[in-house]
């Protein structure tokens, strides 16, 4: 089993920290952007179209749930599952930057920010 260790790329596009996430730790997954099975999320479709670590660097919508891409029934129903909240998580990593959010969640052990 993996540790949950700082590590930027494992942000998320979505903005959860795969660094802790239990399919990440087992070794089930090797992350949001290195999974090429993932091809079934339109987050990460639409990052990697406009070429951005995440949704925290999109232009196009000040408030991710104004994004029908980031907020759909699939985000909303994983939010409620895991109690996650991820606008939370893109709002920090346009506050403190990817690198300190990264930090921040891998020191804190979690892969979102709770509701």
């Amino acid at each position: 089993m993996r540790e949950v260790l700082f590590d930027v790329d494992q942000v998320a596009y979505c903005g959860l920290y795969c660094g802790a996430c239990a399919k990440y730790l087992n070794e089930k997954c090797n992350g949001c952007h290195t999974n090429e099975k993932a091809t079934w999320c339109k987050v990460r479709s639409c990052c990697i179209e406009k070429k951005l670590a995440s949704c925290a660097g999109c232009d196009e919508f000040k408030d991710p749930r104004q994004c029908s891409k980031f907020n759909n029934i699939f985000s909303k129903l994983f939010g409620l599952v895991f109690g996650s909240d991820r606008p939370a998580c893109i709002e920090c990593i346009r506050d403190i930057g990817s690198e300190a959010y990264a930090r921040k969640m891998a020191a804190l052990k979690l892969h979102a920010i709770k509701r």
